[in-house]
């Protein structure tokens, strides 16, 4: 996989609150997953497993139009799949607008079918909706993000169908192998800037 560009956005909002500054537990489900493709599946797995609140990353592969897709298909941009992420989470800990705002955080969601040097429909920037509340929220997230921004979001909403598991040892690849390369050079500098912005939601 190539090495793509680190993409800097904008500060994010000031005003987004702390895990200190939640109210009383509601009546929000025990759990919710979102399916967000942002690029390399490595990079979103390595900033949701340091996520207070997370309680299950899976990165795999989803959007595209074959069954049991593999790695390398997938690569290729053979198959309509984008690689992503499934992220649960209990929304009494961290609420949705958070990880949704950690999505934008950990991509450039400004570059179409591309992440840096990745290029294709496989690092598209992509939110794969379950339900319409799913939709909602997510086209709040990307009207919300954008003035943080200089160039329009390109972030599509699609229907989310079948969510394929990838293999083992892309599943929390960073923490497998902190001295590969990418890690190195590319993951690194997004949790750089994911601590900066949210360390107070952040386990590590």
């Amino acid at each position: 996989m190539a090495f793509p560009e680190h993409a800097d956005a904008r500060p994010v909002p000031e005003d987004r609150p702390s895990p200190d500054d939640r109210s009383a537990p509601d009546d929000r489900p025990a759990s919710v997953t979102f399916v967000l493709a942002g690029g390399c599946f490595w990079c979103l797995d390595a900033v949701y497993r340091i996520t207070r609140g997370v309680t299950s990353v899976v990165s795999g592969y989803t959007g595209g139009a074959t069954d049991r897709p593999g790695y390398y298909e997938v690569c290729a941009g053979s198959t309509g799949h984008a690689e992503a992420v499934a992220v649960t989470f209990d929304p009494s800990v961290v609420p949705a607008d958070v990880i949704l705002d950690l999505f934008f955080t950990g991509h450039d969601p400004t570059t179409l079918n591309r992440q840096g040097y990745d290029v294709g429909t496989q690092y598209r920037s992509a939110m794969f909706w379950a339900d319409d509340a799913q939709r909602e929220l997510f086209a709040a997230a990307i009207e919300r993000t954008q003035p943080l921004w200089d160039r329009p979001i390109v972030t599509t909403l699609e229907p989310l169908g079948t969510f394929w598991e990838a293999e083992p040892e892309h599943q929390d690849f960073y923490a497998e192998q902190p001295w590969n390369g990418y890690c190195q050079v590319i993951i690194n500098p997004k949790l750089a800037k994911v601590r900066q912005r949210y360390s107070a939601w952040l386990t590590a």
